[in-house]
């Protein structure tokens, strides 16, 4: 997992977080309000619901367009477990939380260079060919 996390508060504008995505060159910010973890905003997020919908982005929030449905992962879950999630739920990054808040992120990119081998499984299982 990767263990900096770039966290947003929900009130901050789309605007505020493409310079968060800049300056910290990560695929997604964890949305918080109160330093509880209530979302999490991605690339797509921002390119679906801002871009592609013409809205303003210095005026609207992160929180209304964030996806407000975040699985997350306790830490000592394994590998295995995480993958499952992430291949059900059709996501490429999985919060890693304990009781005190969110400790790290796993991402389809961590597990391809930490396991290889899982990764093509992964895909495998959640890529399906369209020549069938």
């Amino acid at each position: 997992m990767t263990k900096n996390v770039i966290t947003i508060d929900k009130n901050k504008s789309i605007f505020d977080a493409c310079n968060s995505y800049k300056k910290h060159k990560v695929g997604c910010l964890i949305v918080t309000n109160d330093d509880k973890c209530v979302g999490i905003l991605t690339e797509r997020d921002i390119i679906e619901r801002t871009i592609c919908e013409r809205v303003d982005y210095e005026k609207v929030s992160v929180e209304d367009i964030m996806t407000k449905d975040l699985f997350s992962i306790h830490p000592l879950e394994s590998l295995e477990h995480a993958i499952q999630i992430m291949s059900d739920r059709k996501i490429k990054k999985l919060p890693v939380m304990n009781d005190k808040g969110i400790v790290g992120i796993i991402t389809v990119t961590d597990i391809s260079k930490a396991r290889p081998d899982i990764s093509k499984r992964f895909i495998e299982s959640w890529v399906r060919p369209v020549w069938r």
